[in-house]
């Protein structure tokens, strides 16, 4: 089966800032677009700038974040589109809303695992050095937590790996996935992605 020639659904990367997650989500966007599919990145730092600009890093606005996020992302999903997220949403329980809210068969997990030294090396804006002088409060993976998915519907470990292939190795797996009558448990290789 061909992951391209489905219904949109709602790819959601989570992971810790820097780790990767909108530059894989862009390397996917280009492959939708290759085989002529309509899909979209949305992005948590455009998203936090305008829609959730109102909103701060405590533990209740990341929550209510991650439900905008959801509701925005099915939104799209309703109009046919793939929609990448690529948005930290540090909590368990606010992904698991994000899978209710969009429906859970339309909604796959994928955890960019990527060690938070490498997180801290890229660094390209700067934030982890500011929170570990104590400038930004309430940091993800330093001042603040990051809890792992405990069962995505992909892991994508990125020590190693390109964006294109980490983009690669995620399609093939959620082509697996959306078979028809396929279960994320039945399938192992959806835990722990290799490209």
């Amino acid at each position: 089966m061909d992951i391209f020639n489905r219904r949109g659904k709602v790819i959601w990367l989570t992971g810790l800032s820097a780790a990767g997650k909108t530059t894989i989500a862009h390397e996917m966007l280009t492959r939708f677009e290759q085989a002529n599919e309509r899909a979209y990145v949305l992005d948590g730092d455009r998203l936090r700038r305008g829609l959730n600009s109102d909103l701060t890093y405590s533990p209740e606005d990341r929550r209510e974040n991650v439900r905008r996020f959801a509701e925005v992302a099915g939104i799209l999903r309703d109009t046919g589109l793939w929609v990448i997220v690529s948005c930290i949403s540090p909590y368990v329980a606010g992904r698991e809303q994000a899978r209710s809210i969009i429906g859970p068969e339309n909604f796959a997990e994928v955890f960019i695992d990527t060690p938070l030294a490498t997180c801290e090396e890229r660094d390209p804006k700067g934030l982890y050095r500011k929170a570990r002088q104590g400038e930004i409060p309430e940091f993800t993976g330093i001042t603040a937590p990051y809890e792992p998915p405990t069962s995505p519907d992909a892991h994508v470990r990125t020590p190693g790996k390109t964006p294109e292939e980490c983009a690669a190795a995620i399609l093939s797996a959620l082509s697996i996935l959306l078979e028809e009558g396929v279960s994320r448990t039945e399938h192992p290789v959806l835990k722990d992605v290799q490209s």
